[in-house]
């Protein structure tokens, strides 16, 4: 498996012209990198201005690693060409590295560079990038990897370090300015254009009170090592590598809205920095995002009154580390009548507008406080919990809503103080524990009856003077108290059922049934070539066939039946008119999906001609897909599960213009994944095809 590294960019407050002569001074040999032991100069070449040098360097290097490995491969020493191409005139050095040693086992290759500041010209800026690709090591492959990256990781710690060393050698020695190349050639008829990372819009920063942070602005801009450290905090080398390249694949690859680079770090940190599975995780979780709008849910949802009434939560101040604190007095709260009167949906709404609001206020902390500030704290008041909290539907509406927080805000959670547990809370914990992740359940501290007032209590968390007053404490809470719901209030069966698939189809997807003899068709119309369909749709109930068709013609507004399965034709007007002929009045540009009960699948494509394309998805029935004479087993159980010849289907489409398409989804096939409702996105995918 190829390693790969990508560092953030590292910014010396210092002149290109500056940084370079502090770099030279780390050769042949540099003591602060005891590993570097010797480099020679093994071939040299000047432009005839002096513009462009081209410097070739043989290194020696000296891996720390256990000396029977080092018998076994027979050598102490591994050897590095490393080609360096200074250009004075436009201010860059580019670094090119190979290994000679093992070069047929092993494959490293290492790109650095040194350039301007793009909003600062008197500021240099440097990047990184690797990749170590072991094809074998006799039967050490594993070993030699680990050892590779602990060094390199190592060596990319003290880079910085070893060349602000040097800069303070030059001051020592008097130098603290070195004038830019000039060329002593008669210059060009031809003006020479400013290079566009030397000036960007007319803005230069002069003095050292410019950020750093100018170069991560805007998603498209690279992030900077300063940046990490002020607001995503301290980071490993190779956790920064991960957070980059993956903020990367999402800008080469994601078509919505790139998260923010603390929202990817709580990723990453949820995985163990195990970049393949935090993309998936994150992925995952983006999907559910867009599909149930939780960008806008802060700016669009209101809570209704009852949750406002008897709802006892709410944001109160912070803890000592900075953490946003958030308070619920879950033995105050009667969740049966919460669930009762508003169902499933208004409390995960309610749980969820509670995330996005902790989201929002860590970041506003992060800037008041100087630091990273990614988690909040929770505070949980039991006094009061008994029996009547352990109602099934109660619980099972928990249950939902700790799988779906779990899904999608991992490491959001610093810490959880539970208080005056009663004695039935062991009860609830068995329930909930099972679905709460190992390093969030490290983050609880549980105090029975009064434990929380004395040593090691809440005054090691939270400030005295903001413990709030039904705590004994001095500060004034205007959370409110709960109470029982009134049971005039609660609303019937049919209602709750009305309410949840009101909010479960509230959202940009659109649910379409399909029967026997009458396929669901939507209607396209392209008027720009190179255009992309994207499409995402679930398979609820049955099987079903997808096609796209493209027809220069306009359907006509379809006819009602009069004869055959009259409500069919109603339910689902036919676009395709049936004198239409195939390959004449309309073709097929994608090759047709048969897609199965559960399938989730996304897919997009390129059009080629203006025109009207047709999205179709046909009941698909056993004998279509049969593979023989003989039913297949399940072909003849998915017959008898689909009653009255009916199929459903959860769509979304979306015209992109070509240049605003960004994926790489050009195929029907995909993606495929497991799908129930809204519970059922946010759980791991399981790949059907």
């Amino acid at each position: 498996m190829v390693q790969e590294y990508q560092s953030p960019v590292r910014v010396y407050k210092h002149p290109f012209e500056l940084i370079m002569a502090a770099y030279v001074r780390r050769f042949p040999k540099c003591p602060l990198i005891p590993m570097f032991v010797d480099s020679e100069i093994i071939s040299e070449s000047q432009s005839d201005d002096g513009c462009v040098l081209v410097t070739e360097r043989r290194c020696t290097i000296d891996i720390e690693a256990p000396r029977l490995l080092k018998r076994i491969a027979g050598v102490d020493y591994l050897y590095f060409i490393q080609k360096n191409s200074l250009n004075r005139r436009d201010r860059t050095l580019h670094i090119e590295v190979h290994n000679e040693t093992f070069s047929n086992r092993v494959i490293v290759r290492e790109r650095c560079s040194y350039t301007v500041h793009p909003e600062n010209e008197s500021w240099t800026c440097f990047e990184q990038s690797a990749s170590l690709d072991i094809k074998s090591f006799f039967g050490f492959e594993s070993s030699a990897e680990k050892i590779a990256m602990k060094q390199y990781a190592s060596s990319i710690k003290k880079g910085k370090e070893i060349i602000e060393y040097y800069l303070r050698e030059l001051e020592k020695a008097g130098v603290t300015y070195i004038p830019r190349w000039t060329s002593t050639l008669p210059p060009p008829s031809a003006a020479r254009a400013i290079p566009v990372n030397s000036a960007k819009d007319g803005l230069h920063c002069k003095d050292s009170s410019c950020s750093a942070e100018l170069v991560a602005g805007s998603p498209d801009d690279k992030l900077d090592a300063d940046y990490i450290r002020r607001y995503l905090g301290d980071l490993t080398p190779l956790q920064e590598s991960c957070l980059i390249r993956l903020r990367q694949w999402l800008q080469e690859t994601h078509k919505g809205k790139i998260p923010k680079d603390q929202h990817v770090l709580r990723f990453l940190r949820a995985r163990d920095f195990n970049l393949d599975k935090a993309r998936e995780f994150l992925c995952q979780s983006l999907t559910w995002r867009r599909q149930h709008q939780v960008d806008f849910l802060l700016d669009t949802w209101k809570r209704p009154q009852l949750l406002q009434d008897y709802y006892s939560g709410g944001w109160h101040h912070h803890d000592k580390d900075g953490r946003p604190l958030y308070i619920l007095r879950l033995g105050q709260m009667d969740t049966k009548g919460l669930v009762r009167a508003l169902g499933e949906e208004a409390l995960l709404r309610q749980v969820l507008s509670i995330n996005e609001e902790g989201l929002r206020r860590c970041e506003e902390n992060t800037r008041v406080f100087g630091r990273p500030i990614s988690s909040w704290t929770c505070l949980v008041d039991l006094d009061g919990l008994n029996m009547r909290h352990l109602w099934r539907p109660g619980i099972k509406a928990l249950l939902r809503i700790i799988e779906i927080v779990e899904a999608n805000y991992p490491e959001t959670l610093g810490r959880l103080l539970i208080l005056r547990a009663p004695r039935v809370f062991p009860v609830l914990w068995t329930l909930v524990s099972p679905l709460i992740d190992e390093n969030t359940r490290k983050k609880f501290l549980v105090y029975a009856g009064n434990d929380y007032q004395g040593p090691g209590g809440l005054v090691d968390y939270i400030d005295r003077e903001i413990i709030p007053d039904f705590l004994q404490g001095d500060c004034m809470c205007d959370i409110p108290e709960g109470g029982m719901v009134p049971k005039f209030l609660y609303r019937t069966a049919e209602e709750l059922e009305s309410e949840e698939n009101r909010l479960l189809t509230d959202s940009i997807y659109k649910s379409a049934s399909i029967y026997k003899g009458a396929p669901y068709e939507l209607l396209i119309e392209i008027t720009e070539a190179s255009s992309v369909i994207t499409w995402d749709f679930d398979v609820s109930k049955g099987d079903v066939v997808f096609n796209i068709y493209h027809s220069r013609r306009a359907p006509q507004p379809p006819r009602k039946e009069t004869h055959g399965i009259a409500s069919l034709g109603a339910v689902n007007p036919q676009l395709i008119d049936k004198s239409w002929v195939l390959g004449q009045d309309y073709s097929m540009v994608e090759k047709a999906l048969m897609c199965r009960e559960g399938e989730s699948v996304q897919g997009s494509h390129i059009t080629r001609w203006p025109g009207f394309y047709i999205l179709q998805w046909r009941f698909l029935s056993s004998a279509a897909c049969a593979a023989s004479s003989m039913p297949r087993v399940d072909d003849v159980l998915a017959s008898l599960q689909v009653s009255s010849h009916k199929c459903k289907i959860m769509y979304y489409t979306e015209v992109l213009a070509s240049c605003d398409f960004r994926g790489s989804m050009t195929s029907l096939e995909s993606c495929h994944s497991g799908f129930s409702q809204l519970s059922g996105t946010t759980t791991s995918s399981t790949i059907s095809r």
